[in-house]
């Protein structure tokens, strides 16, 4: 067996959150550039991971979200002894979660303190929030020692892009590249207090479209009726909602000259794929959940009831996304385009 230390990452349920633990990968690929890194991860994000060229391999953990499922992870755990882990790096905080690498019977497992997971855990951490702030930095803290400076230094996520792939998906979605696109993202699985208005998202893209762009909307099919909503008796805009997979909307985002996107999974993954990017914030806020490019432009009002980090507005009136109108965005949008084209000449 190689001496490469060997790590197994407890990866998280959401895409956004497993976006930004590429930068853990990262950050321990920098330090030790031999290691090898193992994710658990839920089925759906395996061709995610698969875009990330420090995972060497994604392990899919066939347990519903929020199902304890403690013989199949007794089962997985115990198939993976033979690899004999040097660590195991739990990020979410739930008992559930400490449970395979326990079984797997990972040298050191690190955690912060959570669910009641001693024992399970043998290196478990106290988390500051007031020192780390963002979701990103307790990901890549707990891959440091213990003893290291916090926060840490934050890698950005860098996704790998399929060239064949994007080409199959013009052909495929009968899109062509004739208008530049701009992507829009009106989801957020997390809940209606974290979306733009869509009449917002309407306006916006009729600007757009008057100023030679074409729209694509991109989300999962929950998000096809809202997108519908947006396009409706629009040219050049597709809802294109549904109809890719995750990797596919990595691929299109690629494509495109800025993406306009609520705090979500797909505003990281715009992030990671640096295409220049607004990105909306309402109930959630900028300072705990930043998109990680220096190619985005954050609208955020900072409410007095804001961040509330509710599902739905518990006022009633969402005035933190209300209140960012469709000109703010395209004149985000617009700076962003601008910077983006001076980049390019220098």
């Amino acid at each position: 067996m190689s001496d490469a230390p060997r790590y197994l990452i407890a990866g998280p349920a959401w895409v956004g959150d497993m976006v930004m633990a590429q930068s853990l990968f990262i950050s321990l690929k920098q330090r030790e550039p031999e290691a090898q890194i193992d994710v658990l991860a839920p089925a759906w994000s395996v061709p995610l991971l698969a875009r990330m060229p420090e995972v060497r391999e994604a392990i899919t953990v066939p347990v519903g979200h929020g199902e304890f499922g403690l013989a199949a992870r007794r089962r997985i755990g115990r198939a993976l002894r033979e690899r004999r882990y040097d660590r195991a790096i739990v990020l979410p905080r739930s008992l559930k979660a400490a449970l395979i690498p326990f079984f797997a019977g990972a040298r050191v497992r690190s955690g912060y303190r959570g669910e009641m997971r001693y024992g399970l855990l043998n290196d478990i951490r106290p988390l500051d929030k007031s020192v780390l702030t963002q979701t990103v930095q307790r990901f890549v803290a707990l891959g440091q020692e213990s003893s290291a400076p916090l926060p840490p230094p934050i890698p950005e996520p860098r996704l790998r892009i399929d060239a064949a792939n994007q080409q199959r998906l013009l052909a495929a979605l009968d899109l062509t590249l004739e208008r530049p696109a701009i992507a829009f993202m009106p989801g957020a699985e997390y809940g209606p207090a974290k979306q733009w208005p869509l009449a917002h998202f309407a306006e916006l893209a009729a600007a757009l479209v008057g100023q030679g762009y074409q729209i694509w909307l991109l989300g999962s099919a929950r998000d096809r009726e809202a997108a519908a909503q947006i396009a409706a008796g629009l040219e050049h805009t597709h809802n294109l909602c549904g109809r890719t997979e995750l990797v596919d909307t990595v691929d299109l985002i690629a494509l495109c000259e800025a993406a306009v996107s609520n705090d979500s999974g797909l505003m990281h993954v715009a992030a990671a794929v640096d295409t220049p990017l607004v990105a909306l914030y309402g109930s959630s806020t900028p300072a705990y959940t930043p998109p990680l490019t220096d190619k985005a432009e954050v609208l955020y009002l900072g409410l007095d009831c804001s961040p509330c980090f509710k599902r739905e507005c518990p006022l009633g009136h969402k005035n933190c996304l209300e209140r960012i109108i469709a000109s703010d965005a395209l004149s985000a949008v617009k700076m962003l385009l601008q910077r983006n084209d001076k980049q390019k000449e220098e």
